[in-house]
């Protein structure tokens, strides 16, 4: 089976900001046709669970109370690219809109909910290595 790299907040883990999970409907097909690997990489960037959310603004992530968050963020989406390395992974399946794991749309820094053409920090540092990135709602097209 391919290995694919997978938000953990995606298979029912509670990871995300508000301590919450996301489970996407139709992830449990997906382990018939590959080996998934569970990543968060706030998580793995020494954020903790909960956390204050945050967004991407000019290049760097702030928490809605103004902290720059940027160093973890980088150091979580180095850490899942060592897994996606190690693995050999040619694909993950991200949080959309997420300010580390978004593909094609982020929130836009305002804490408003207006969406913005962006990636987030770890779906970028992955698409620059050549992995391609699915969000939730392009399941479909891995099966």
């Amino acid at each position: 089976m391919k290995p694919l790299i997978v938000s953990a907040c995606l298979l029912g883990t509670a990871c995300r900001y508000d301590g919450a999970s996301k489970p996407a409907a139709g992830i449990i097909t997906l382990k018939d046709k590959y080996n998934l690997i569970p990543v968060c990489p706030e998580i793995m960037g020494g954020l903790p669970t909960p956390r204050t959310p945050c967004e991407i603004k000019n290049g760097c992530v702030f928490s809605r109370d103004g902290s720059d968050r940027t160093a973890q963020y980088l150091k979580g989406a180095d850490e899942v690219l060592r897994l996606a390395r190690f693995f050999g992974c040619e694909a993950a399946l991200l949080k959309e809109r997420s300010p580390a794991c978004g593909s094609g749309k982020i929130y836009d820094g305002s804490f408003s909910g207006t969406l913005t053409d962006g990636d987030g920090i770890c779906a970028a540092l992955l698409k620059k290595h050549g992995i391609t990135v699915y969000g939730e709602s392009r399941i479909d097209e891995l099966l």
